[in-house]
C-alpha cells in the first residue's frame, strides 16, 4: 500500500520508527511509553522484580505494571481486562472475535498474566473459547487458571483443566458438586439470587493463597466485578479497527445524567499500534462500591 503524504507531515527520514507488526519477542520489543518513537527492550526480568519488593521497574514497566505491586488493604489487588475496537466492540454480532487487538494488544494481555498470581474466567468464554490462558506471547510465569462455573457446565476436557503444573480452580455454587480432573481444586460459593457475588469469589481466593487476580473475561464476567466495586484497576486495550456493531467490552445498568457517569482517573499508554487506558478504580473498591449494577 502506498502512503500518502499530508501538508504537516514530516519528512519520512525524520519521522520516528514504525512500531513492529511482526509478534513482539521475549525481550519485550513493540512497546513505547507515551513518547512516540522511543523503544525499550529488557522484559524478562520484569516479572521476578516485579514480586521481589519495592524498588522500581526499568522503563516502560514501571508506568505500565508498577501501579498493580502494591496490595490493598484486604491484601489483595483485582485488575479487569478488555480488549475492544474504537468503537467499544468485543466481538462481531455473531460472536466473532479473533483477534480484535493485534500484536501488540495480546503481548500486554501475556505480560499481565506473568504478573499476576491467577487469572479468572467466566465459563461463557470457556464454552466459546476453549482458552489456554497461559503466558506464551513473552516471558514470564503462567498464573492459575480460575473458572467461574455456577452450573457444572465446564466440561472436562476444557484446556484450562490441562494438568501442566499450574493450580486450577472451579468456582462453583455451594449446592453443585461437579466432577473435576484430578488435581483440580473446586471453591463452593453460596449464591445470591442465583449468582456468586464477586466479593464472596474474592474472599475465596484471598483464603486459597491468590493475592493479584486478574479477571480476563468475558465482558459480562468484568462488567459484574467493576459493577460490585471489586476491581482495583481496569485495563481496556483499543485497537484500531471499527466493526459497527456487536456485543460491548462493558454493560452496566443504564444512568439518566452524564453526573451519574463513573470518571475514574485515567493514564494512556502507546503500545505500539494499540492504545491502553488504565483506569484506577481504587477508590471505588475501598469505598465499597460505587459503580452501576450490571444488567
Amino acid at each position: 500500500m502506498t502512503s500518502t503524504s499530508h501538508p504537516g507531515t514530516p519528512p519520512l527520514k525524520n519521522r520516528p520508527p514504525t512500531p513492529p507488526t511482526t509478534p513482539l519477542s521475549p525481550a519485550g520489543h513493540g512497546i513505547t511509553t507515551n513518547e512516540p518513537g522511543k523503544w525499550f527492550q529488557g522484559w524478562d526480568d520484569v516479572p521476578s522484580l516485579f514480586r521481589s519488593g519495592n524498588n522500581s521497574l526499568p522503563e516502560p514497566w514501571q508506568s505500565l505494571f508498577g501501579p498493580l505491586r502494591p496490595l490493598g488493604k484486604d491484601g489483595m489487588i483485582v485488575v479487569g481486562q478488555i480488549g475492544q475496537s474504537l468503537d467499544g466492540r468485543i466481538a462481531t454480532p455473531s460472536g466473532h472475535s479473533h483477534y480484535i487487538n493485534g500484536e501488540d494488544g495480546l503481548a500486554h494481555l501475556h505480560r499481565l498474566r506473568a504478573l499476576m498470581d491467577a487469572v479468572v474466567v467466566g465459563i461463557g468464554t470457556v464454552l466459546a473459547d476453549d482458552p489456554q490462558l497461559t503466558v506464551r506471547r513473552v516471558s514470564g510465569p503462567s498464573p492459575a487458571r480460575i473458572v467461574i462455573d455456577p452450573g457444572g457446565k465446564l466440561p472436562g476436557d476444557a484446556r484450562v483443566l490441562a494438568d501442566d503444573g499450574v493450580r486450577r480452580v472451579v468456582i462453583s455454587g455451594e449446592d453443585k458438586r461437579p466432577a473435576l480432573p484430578a488435581g483440580v481444586e473446586l471453591l463452593p460459593v453460596k449464591p445470591i439470587t442465583q449468582s456468586l457475588p464477586p466479593q464472596a469469589m474474592l474472599d475465596g481466593l484471598r483464603g486459597l493463597g491468590f493475592r493479584r487476580i486478574l479477571i480476563e473475561g468475558g465482558a459480562n464476567t468484568v462488567s459484574r466485578f467493576m459493577a460490585a466495586g471489586c476491581l482495583d484497576r481496569l485495563h481496556i486495550v483499543v485497537a484500531p479497527v471499527v466493526i459497527g456493531s456487536g456485543p460491548a467490552g462493558l454493560s452496566l445498568a443504564p444512568i439518566e445524567t452524564m453526573d451519574q457517569a463513573l470518571r475514574p482517573p485515567v493514564r494512556t499508554h502507546n503500545l505500539g499500534s494499540e492504545i491502553l487506558f488504565d483506569c484506577d478504580l481504587s477508590a471505588q473498591r475501598a469505598g465499597g462500591g460505587t459503580a452501576k449494577k450490571s444488567t
